[in-house]
């Protein structure tokens, strides 16, 4: 059985750094280079600042960084050192072409497998990290054994990431399963084992799964279209609440008590984001109508519709609230990560909704702890269709505190659930704002009635107005 001694990682971004950050942690006895073209992200993987936000990442960083953890824009150097490549670049949504809005672009996966290929000189294990479309490994797999040769071979496997943004580090260290999938050959097997006895370093072997290449890829996406699909059953539970006065977090909490439920992904918001759940079920809907199933691609398809309708009811339950207008009204958006502890933004809640603030011409004020204003900016724009930067500044201003967002407005939401904005002094807030003054919490994290003795106007997410 091969023994793995020095592994690449391609991609330095939210899955492949942490991911591989812990490997090198908990495997001193193995050399990690993590390799990127972006060399403005390997320079802040070096530095005293890390690229990315993680509880608990700059500490496993800073303790294996020049030891056994490396971070480098050497590709062909790393990818030639290395017994095993973690494949773990971006996979956006198609934005044009065949499959354009669901089906997953996959020209970096294939760029980095030709890029490896090309560039080998001995036999590699070759693991696909992103998050894929079911048998993407066949086509990594053709371009990789049309370069093999009786010298080079290369094995495939599937080792899908579970992480969840704001506590990934705590998923790497206890995780709940890793999952890995290889084909049902002799090496693929050998292959398999190899990798196996990586994580066995630190993760109970009954934790660790193996399977058949297939169903490992389809089991990352069918994870994350079961959980958005729970959070979107809840979301749309949240409107029947508001309309009958029924509380959503009393209704899921009685929910939630039945073991067959369980409590978890049980919690109305204003929507789901990340860079995973609509991806991943846009994903699974073009793979079903590829299937010619489209009773079940239409099923999936829902609880994207569902999210977006979420969004929608809470920007028009704001605007019918504040009188049916907030043309030239002051709102504080208090968050614009799409949640708690990471300052990742893809397809953040705030976004939607700060998007139709500026159509309804309001002055939006946006405060979040760990989200720079060049990402605001960036997320708010149109880059490369129409640069309107300029017309966004007009509508936006992002301050450093949420009472210097909060100050001489006429209403507050809450976009995303940061335990700061729990402690607020909400007094001192009120008595600087218009009135009525409104609070619009849309992750269920105030207490509506003290807020509501204060003088505010309180609406939340699954509850009727008080």
């Amino acid at each position: 059985m091969t023994h793995v001694k020095n592994i690449c990682c391609i991609g330095a971004g939210y899955v492949g750094g942490p991911t591989c950050a812990v490997i090198a942690y908990k495997c001193p006895d193995i050399k990690v280079t993590i390799v990127d073209v972006n060399a403005i992200r390997i320079a802040a993987w070096n530095s005293g600042r890390l690229p990315i936000y993680e509880p608990g990442l700059d500490e496993i960083v800073f303790a294996r960084r020049n030891k056994n953890l490396f971070f480098s824009t050497e590709v062909e150097k790393a990818v030639n050192e290395a017994d095993l490549i973690f494949v773990s670049v971006n996979t956006p949504t198609k934005k044009t072409g065949v499959g354009a809005g669901y089906a997953a672009d996959l020209a970096y996966v294939e760029s980095a497998t030709r890029g490896i290929a090309d560039v080998a000189k001995s036999s590699k294990i070759v693991v696909e990290k992103s998050t894929v479309p079911c048998r993407t490994a066949e086509s990594m797999r053709t371009i990789l054994e049309a370069n093999s040769s009786d010298d080079i071979r290369f094995d495939i496997l599937s080792n899908p990431e579970f992480l969840a943004e704001g506590t990934a580090i705590n998923d790497l260290l206890y995780p709940d399963r890793v999952l890995i999938g290889a084909l049902q050959t002799p090496e693929g097997l050998n292959a398999q084992k190899a990798l196996v006895e990586v994580y066995a370093h630190w993760v109970p072997t009954e934790r660790i799964i193996t399977t058949n290449l297939w169903s490992s890829e389809l089991s990352k996406l069918a994870a994350n279209a079961l959980l958005a699909q729970r959070i979107s059953s809840v979301n749309a539970l949240s409107a029947i609440c508001e309309a009958t006065g029924a509380d959503i977090d009393e209704v899921a909490y009685a929910c939630g008590r039945d073991a067959r439920i369980g409590p978890k992904f049980l919690k109305a918001s204003v929507g789901f984001g990340g860079s995973c759940f609509q991806k991943d079920i846009l994903n699974l809907v073009y793979l079903s109508e590829q299937l010619n199933l489209p009773e079940v691609a239409a099923y999936w398809k829902q609880v994207v519709d569902l999210n977006e309708y979420q969004k929608k009811r809470f920007v028009s339950r704001i605007i019918k609230t504040l009188f049916n207008t907030i043309t030239n009204k002051r709102i504080a958006l208090l968050g614009f990560a799409f949640k708690k502890d990471t300052g990742d933004t893809r397809e953040s809640a705030a976004i939607t909704l700060c998007k139709n603030f500026i159509q309804e011409n309001a002055k939006v004020r946006i405060y979040d702890p760990k989200v720079s204003s060049e990402q605001i900016y960036m997320d708010l724009s149109e880059p490369g269709i129409v640069d309107n930067t300029e017309e966004v500044k007009k509508h936006i201003t992002i301050t450093s505190s949420a009472y210097e967002a909060a100050d001489n407005t006429d209403a507050i939401v809450i976009a995303t659930e940061w335990d700061e904005f729990k402690t607020l002094d909400y007094e001192k807030i009120y008595d600087r704002m218009n009135k009525p003054a409104f609070i619009f919490d849309g992750r269920l994290i105030l207490d509506a009635s003290k807020l509501q003795n204060i003088g505010f106007r309180v609406h939340t997410i699954g509850r009727a107005a008080i």
